[in-house]
């Protein structure tokens, strides 16, 4: 049978970045930006992620706060990417953000009544022009797709100053339409939103093999026809480096990116969930071994710039910041009865009328 002749068309490569290796060892010159102040100002952040998160899971466990999905493993990426943006860029989290949420300048006690179920706390007092969470799974990526159309919009229209939306996913997200349509919308525009998707690894319950045939996440930006690239994800420099970049070229009118950052989930999915019944013991082990706190102190540490008693006195200074957010999650006054539907109508349905007034009314 003959066999027809072809032509390539394209051919595509996929870069990975990183600065410390496994062993906090260099594996190149550091960027401009890794100065000891800052590094040390990141470790410090991650440190305040776990902290936040590890006392949380308690608070959920003694019926305090409501299901919370823990960011441990991850801090680098959360960290990493809220470091990276500009005061009055958009950010569109998803619901894995607690790193990402400090850098923002969100309150801890923020966090906390979002967790506890109060709306008010997705009102970020010092940080007016992000988004909610969103905990259904990838319509963040649109909505970031959305509020990158009104900011290049504002900026060609009326000279506003240019503005970036960012918005971070699981990988899991990258299964789900919405992720292909803001994406291909993003890049058929040319919209300035960079796309970070945390790869810890598991769906839920599902690992990655089992829920995308791609070899890497980051390949998937080439079918939108944007550039992709993957990070090491326990390597906040690399994390911050690399969304920096994207975010640069991105308000320079270079169009959207798609960045994954590998890592592995040290937690339970959410605390509704219990990972020791599918994550392999072995394979768990092997990964705390590579977690970003830990990389990040030893490079500190090697490099002369931590020692046992600034790790101390660490600890001792974001112990007495939780216990001060605690105190005024614990002291905070109840929202009415009825904000479950001032949260979400802006004109109430004739059929929730009875149930509103019965509310206002105890």
């Amino acid at each position: 049978m003959h066999k027809p002749r072809m032509h390539l068309l394209a051919s595509f490569d996929i870069a990975r970045l990183q600065y410390l290796d496994e062993q906090a060892r260099p594996t190149q010159e550091l960027p401009d930006f890794a100065t000891p102040d800052t590094l040390q100002a990141l470790y410090r952040q991650m440190a305040l992620a776990r902290l936040v998160d590890d006392r949380a899971v308690k608070l959920q466990r003694t019926g305090q706060l409501g299901t919370y999905p823990s960011s441990l493993g991850q801090e680098a990426i959360g960290v990493g990417v809220g470091g990276a943006l500009e005061k009055d860029d958009v950010y569109c989290p998803y619901y894995r953000e607690t790193g990402a949420l400090l850098e923002r300048g969100v309150e801890i006690e923020e966090i906390l009544a979002i967790w506890g179920g109060d709306e008010r706390g997705q009102d970020f007092q010092h940080a007016p022009h992000d988004l909610p969470l969103c905990i259904p799974i990838a319509t963040q990526l649109l909505h970031a797709a959305g509020v990158a159309f009104a900011l290049k919009y504002k900026r060609e229209q009326f000279d506003e100053p240019p503005r970036v939306a960012v918005t971070c996913a699981g990988d899991g997200a990258t299964s789900r339409g919405d992720f292909f349509e803001a994406m291909n919308l993003a890049a058929v525009w040319r919209l300035p939103v960079v796309f970070v998707v945390n790869n810890n690894q598991w769906a839920i319950s599902v690992p990655r093999a089992a829920q995308t045939a791609s070899k890497t996440i980051a390949q998937k930006a080439i079918a939108a026809g944007m550039p992709g690239l993957q990070v090491d994800g326990n390597d906040v420099i690399a994390v911050r480096a690399a969304v920096a970049d994207a975010v640069a070229r991105a308000r320079n009118g270079e169009g959207p990116a798609l960045i994954e950052a590998t890592c592995y989930r040290l937690c339970d999915h959410t605390t509704a969930d219990d990972a020791g019944r599918y994550q392999p013991k072995e394979e768990v082990r092997a990964a705390w071994q590579c977690e970003p706190l830990a990389r990040l102190g030893n490079y500190l540490r090697g490099a002369g710039l931590w020692s046992d008693e600034q790790e101390e006195e660490l600890q001792r200074e974001l112990a007495e910041v939780l216990e001060l957010a605690l105190q005024g999650f614990a002291e905070r006054p109840a929202d009415m009865n009825t904000a479950m539907f001032d949260h979400l109508y802006a004109r109430l349905p004739e059929a929730l009328l009875e149930q509103y007034d019965q509310l206002a009314g105890q």
